[in-house]
């Protein structure tokens, strides 16, 4: 989230009008093609909240310079706004014979700007049979980050800290998916689904490699979905939702690094206990191979500095940097984690209240430097909900975080104040409030 000021509020007002302006408008349907999506507008004041608090301002947790706090900050408050907007343009026809052909086109904007430049969310085609299942060839997202983002993490205020932390992935560029009909199994439905994806071109030594398999049951009103990913030469990182592409953005470093891998187990279910009471919950295990640092291009030492932080380095992960191995090389080392998710919403008419929480754990390894893995969080919600039915809903989510320890956040975060803006070495806990709305078309 970006902070308030001055010159940003005019944009936030008109996102907000134009939410509520919207209230009429439906889905558009032209022939054979459909335009879906949605548009989010959010104020969230934030407490306690230091400013520009990092010294590496902007820099990546897992590299040692970045963890300095500069020194006689002040702590206050501070207000964070989001707009979301995401379209979804698709295209389908039916060719016979149960057989039907389509295409999505999909891609976010967060305030404005692609969320992640350059990638798109949806950009595939597909063939399906109603007897047979279903073929996927493009770039999508994972089960992994989807399901656990909506509707899991979204329907109790934690769809950022449950979907988006963690060793998974979420978006990828150039996979295959093959998805089951619904079987009929024990009186309820089961799909199964493969994904696999071959990352960016260009790697020869460590080329990107992912699999997802994933299984839906839907039993009346019980649904449960899990989720097995397994990764080799992706991006190291503790980030669910990012992009699945390489070691680092540039394969000209193939020869330079080593490999490594990660990935998750992830099991989660919701059950309707009446027409107004829903719980949740999930268990996701990840687990990090490591990833050693490694300076890549070397810094421009004709400068006169010469100092480490001005080298390009590759994407790190957990690496013990008191030991230097020779030449600037560091040890990545393995590392295993266990989060869970829990949540509640009661519905009466257009009103829906929830509470839920998320507690991202302690990490096992044997680094002997501190990267964080001492450390955990959890973070907790309340939130009320009211529906105008007509695809727009305003929303309050007021939430709190508690770390067990003051210094690095959780392995499983992907910065140090990720999902709440309080920052895991300045404070041990702080709360914020959300007050938003979301028109779905």
């Amino acid at each position: 989230m970006k902070p308030l000021s001055p010159s940003r509020m005019p944009h936030l007002i008109a996102a907000a009008v134009g939410l509520l302006l919207a209230g009429s408008a439906q889905a558009i349907d032209f022939g054979p093609f459909s335009l879906t999506g949605f548009a989010k507008a959010e104020a969230t004041p934030v407490w306690p909240y230091c400013d520009n608090c990092q010294v590496a301002t902007g820099e990546d947790k897992q590299r040692f310079w970045a963890d300095q706090i500069r020194q006689n900050q002040s702590y206050g408050s501070h207000v964070a706004t989001l707009t979301l907007f995401q379209p979804y343009l698709g295209v389908k026809a039916e060719v016979g014979g149960g057989v039907k052909v389509g295409a999505l086109l999909s891609q976010r904007y967060r305030d404005g700007k692609e969320d992640f430049k350059g990638f798109y969310y949806d950009r595939n085609a597909y063939v399906s049979h109603d007897d047979y299942g279903s073929l996927r060839v493009g770039a999508m997202t994972t089960r992994g980050w989807s399901v656990a983002d909506y509707p899991y993490g979204s329907a109790v205020g934690v769809a950022d800290a449950w979907g988006s932390s963690g060793a998974g992935y979420g978006i990828l560029t150039r996979a295959l998916r093959l998805s089951s009909r619904p079987l009929d199994v024990a009186e309820g439905d089961l799909v199964l689904e493969a994904t696999y994806d071959i990352g960016k071109a260009g790697w020869k030594k460590n080329k990107p490699q992912f699999l997802e398999l994933y299984a839906q049951y839907h039993k009346g009103d019980l649904v449960v979905d899990a989720m097995w990913q397994w990764a080799k030469n992706g991006t190291p990182s503790a980030f669910g939702h990012g992009v699945f592409t390489g070691l680092t953005p540039f394969p000209a470093d193939d020869a330079k690094l080593g490999s490594s891998s990660q990935g998750i187990a992830m099991v989660m279910g919701r059950y309707q206990v009446d027409g107004n009471v829903e719980i949740s919950g999930g268990l996701r295990a990840n687990r990090w191979s490591g990833a050693y640092a490694v300076v890549t291009t070397p810094p421009n030492t004709h400068t006169g500095t010469g100092l480490v932080e001005d080298a390009r380095w590759n994407n790190m992960f957990n690496v013990d940097w008191s030991r230097d191995l020779g030449g600037g090389v560091f040890k990545g080392y393995p590392a295993t984690s266990v989060d869970l998710m829990l949540g509640l919403r009661y519905r009466s008419g257009p009103w829906t209240a929830s509470t839920g929480m998320v507690h991202l754990g302690a990490a096992s390894t044997a680094n002997p430097s501190d990267r964080g893995q001492s450390n955990s969080a959890t973070i907790n919600t309340l939130g009320l909900n009211y529906n105008f039915r007509n695809g727009f809903e305003a929303y309050a989510t007021l939430g709190m975080v508690q770390y067990a320890r003051q210094g690095l956040a959780p392995l499983s975060m992907p910065s140090n104040s990720a999902f709440s803006n309080v920052d895991s070495r300045v404070k041990t806990r702080g709360n914020w409030l959300t007050l938003g709305g979301v028109y779905v078309f």
